[in-house]
Parts: structure tokens; C-alpha cells; sequence
């Protein structure tokens, strides 16, 4: 898993270094705090680090600030930023994480790898207006609500990021009632029944 994450995304020693480390820290943090699932452990290359790494090929060339919603163990957001030391130093990542627990194990991980992230320990209600050019979330809330709480951190042309399982288009048949989009379907690298949803210039269905 480790070698077929290398070729498809063309990535350095010192990143594999770097996903070898957040690993280690995974499995030592798990069993403490619960970060993930305990039977996706033994594949966490392309369950978590391959399903995070794609939506990096979906990033503007012009994005100086990644926004992660709702991140958990650090899924996708914390895996990109992995990426974005090799490809882009100076992009930003915010990681928006309520829990305590799994904040101190996204700190610990920054630190340890040297990332350019900010681990924002709070409700993503809470968090002031950012202006993301990024943002992303996985496994967090419906896309009707991800969109309420996109809003407020969106300009003009921010790019959204979602990767949904198998009940996206019940998913966007919801939204669709109080929401104009158009998003991109892109299927998943990792999972046959999943997608990304690319989504720009999204706006209240009542404007």
C-alpha cells in the first residue's frame, strides 16, 4: 500500500517519511481516543492516506488557505498539508476540530511533522469568517449542512471539496431544495461507491 500510495501520487522519501510518522502516531494514539475506526488501522494507506491525498489534484493554483472541517484524526486536511510541505510550503491549512482529545493528537502530529497548520479547537459555528480558498470536510455532516457552515468562510471563488459515500445524490437532491449548485462528480481513486464533489459559486436557493 505504502509503494502503489508513492507512484500514484509521485511523492517524495521525505514525505513517505513524513505519512510513516502520522502513521506511528496513529496507531499509538488510537486505542486511547478512538481517532478511527480499529479495523481500518492495518490499510490506513489507502483507506485514510490515499482517500485524503487525492483531493490535493483538485486544488487551485491560486489557494493560499485550506480549511478542514470537523478533522478528526486529520482526514483529508491533515494528510494535504503532508503534501503541501513537498509541493506547496506556503500554502496554509486551518484544521477545525471540537474535541479536546483528537485536537491534542492533530497538535502533536503538526509539531512532529513540521507542518504549516493551525489546529483550531472549537465548533466550526464558532470560528470566525476565514475566507478559505479551500475547504473540505469527510465524514462530517450532510452537504445541505456543510454548505450553512461553508458560507460564512467562502468568497467568490472558493472551491469545496466533499468526499461523499454511496447516498450523494439523495444528498444533492436535499441541498438542491435550499441551495443553487453545480457540482463536479468525481469518482473516488479508493472507493468504487464514493465521489468528490467539487463545488464553486454556491448560493442560497431564496437569493
Amino acid at each position: 500500500m505504502r509503494d502503489s500510495f508513492e507512484s500514484r501520487f509521485n511523492v517524495s522519501r521525505e514525505t513517505l517519511d513524513c505519512l510513516d510518522a502520522y502513521e506511528a502516531l496513529l496507531k499509538k494514539w488510537n486505542p486511547k481516543i478512538n481517532l478511527v475506526s480499529k479495523s481500518t488501522l492495518h490499510g490506513v494507506w489507502q483507506r485514510h492516506f490515499a482517500d485524503s491525498a487525492q483531493l490535493w489534484a483538485h486544488l487551485p493554483n491560486t489557494a493560499d488557505l485550506w480549511l478542514d472541517f470537523g478533522s478528526g484524526a486529520g482526514f483529508p486536511g491533515l494528510v494535504c498539508a503532508v503534501l503541501a510541505k513537498e509541493f506547496r510550503p506556503e500554502l496554509r491549512f486551518i484544521l477545525v476540530e471540537s474535541d479536546h482529545r483528537k485536537c491534542a493528537f492533530l497538535i502533536n502530529v503538526v509539531r512532529e511533522l513540521g507542518l504549516n497548520v493551525i489546529v483550531e479547537s472549537r465548533r466550526i459555528e464558532d470560528v470566525a469568517p476565514l475566507r478559505a480558498d479551500i475547504i473540505s470536510a469527510r465524514a462530517v455532516a450532510s452537504l445541505d449542512l456543510l454548505l450553512s457552515l461553508s458560507e460564512k468562510h467562502a468568497h467568490e471563488s472558493t472551491v469545496l471539496l466533499f468526499p461523499k459515500g454511496i447516498s450523494y445524490e439523495s444528498e444533492l437532491t436535499t441541498a438542491r431544495k435550499r441551495w443553487h449548485i453545480e457540482p463536479k462528480i468525481i469518482r473516488s481513486l479508493t472507493d468504487s461507491n464514493s465521489v468528490i464533489l467539487r463545488i464553486e459559486g454556491f448560493e442560497r436557493a431564496n437569493n
